[in-house]
């Protein structure tokens, strides 16, 4: 392994030290199962880790096994999700348990390739399977452990791209225990997004999330959850009924140009089935 970043065994020390002593004891760090760690994954994508904690145990109450979820109903999948915010994820996951179910005898491959194969799992959530259900050393690059680097090796610059921090965290990572030493990095990463101005802005690739409120996200959650509360619905009706929360959120009713865009945008995404011109219903 390299060692020609300075300090690397102080760089260490301090992570893991860190690490030691800001631990978060979440639920799925008690475990090594493919598939209840992939699941923490899936879900901690663009979801706050306070939100994911009742939700992953709540989830694997539901679907325990990777087999389980992929002979559920795609409309009990969605509605399991519902409050957790972008569901092509639940597509993505119920569309992957369906591949390792019929591919690979309900287990999870631990292979890169045939990880990254799988819909919705990138390089970040592949490399999480490996490291932390087979403690398999890989590159893992999510948002607390590029605060760490940000704020160890860059702490006077911006625009720091991901090839960066890649070299650095290839060279610094140990070859025994990734699983404490990622852990180590999440969660000091965790208390110093805590302590200093956003570090996540000195990335060349932050990017400001939109606001949810009136966005066309927010119609397309209420759409969602409309049709599986009540089944299928014309596109009048949706509409009409859209309007009226837009409405009563202070905002203007909207057109039915824009809700049958939206409509079959969830219809592209798997979610949805059109029945005829105008009747939408949960896919199946």
């Amino acid at each position: 392994m390299s060692e020609s970043i300075p300090h690397i065994e102080a760089f260490r020390t301090t992570v893991l030290e860190n690490g030691r002593s800001l631990y978060r004891n979440l639920p799925w760090r008690d475990t090594y199962d493919p598939y209840e760690i992939l699941l923490s994954e899936v879900m901690l994508q663009q979801t706050q880790v306070i939100r994911v904690q009742n939700r992953w145990g709540e989830w694997l109450d539901l679907f325990p096994t990777i087999d389980s979820l992929a002979a559920a109903p795609l409309e009990a999948v969605l509605a399991a999700w519902q409050g957790m915010g972008y569901n092509r994820r639940a597509v993505a996951l119920k569309r992957t348990a369906e591949i390792c179910s019929g591919r690979y005898g309900g287990e999870i491959p631990r292979g890169k390739d045939e990880l990254l194969a799988l819909p919705g799992v990138g390089p970040s959530t592949a490399a999480g399977v490996r490291i932390f259900a087979h403690s398999i050393p890989d590159i893992y690059l999510e948002t607390n452990v590029r605060t760490v680097y940000l704020h160890e090796f860059f702490p006077d610059e911006y625009d720091i791209p991901d090839k960066d921090i890649l070299v650095l965290l290839e060279q610094s990572c140990p070859d025994s225990d990734p699983r404490e030493w990622y852990y180590a990095l999440l969660d000091y990463g965790a208390y110093l997004k805590k302590i200093l101005p956003n570090p996540s802005r000195r990335s060349k690739h932050h990017t400001q999330q939109s606001t949810f409120e009136g966005s066309k996200r927010q119609k397309r959650a209420w759409l969602l959850r409309r049709i599986l509360a009540t089944g299928a619905s014309s596109t009048d009706e949706l509409v009409r009924e859209l309007s009226i929360a837009e409405q009563a959120g202070g905002r203007s009713e909207v057109t039915i140009e824009l809700t049958r865009e939206i409509l079959e945008g969830l219809t592209a995404d798997a979610m949805l089935f059109r029945e005829g011109d105008e009747l939408w219903s949960i896919a199946h």
